[in-house]
């Protein structure tokens, strides 16, 4: 059984960071959370240590990604218009949504 929020909404000018809420308030060690962009698995946090995969998503996301290993919350550097879509962020059987809009 998975529980799902309602899909949040954030926006964002071009070439502004912007952090994406994980909506956890914290991450114990043995947990494990991964982000996707669409269905492009681009960031985990497993035993505190953070894993971003450079080649997912077509590269779009290289060395532009950052994650909090307290929360899990991700923020994207210097975002572009074609990194505005669905962001998922999952742990256990959690699933949060995220329609991120860059103008």
């Amino acid at each position: 059984v998975f529980v799902a929020d309602a899909v949040k909404s954030e926006s964002v000018t071009e070439g502004e960071s912007v952090s994406l809420n994980s909506s956890f308030t914290q991450i114990h060690r043995d947990e494990e959370i991964e982000w996707k962009f669409a269905e492009f698995l681009i960031a985990r946090v497993k035993n505190k240590e953070s894993v971003f995969y450079s080649r997912s998503a077509e590269g779009r996301f290289r060395d532009r990604l950052k994650l909090d290993h307290q929360t899990g919350s991700l923020t994207i550097i210097n975002s572009r218009t074609t990194d505005s879509g669905l962001y998922t962020v999952s742990r256990d059987t959690t699933i949060n949504t995220i329609n991120l809009t860059v103008y």
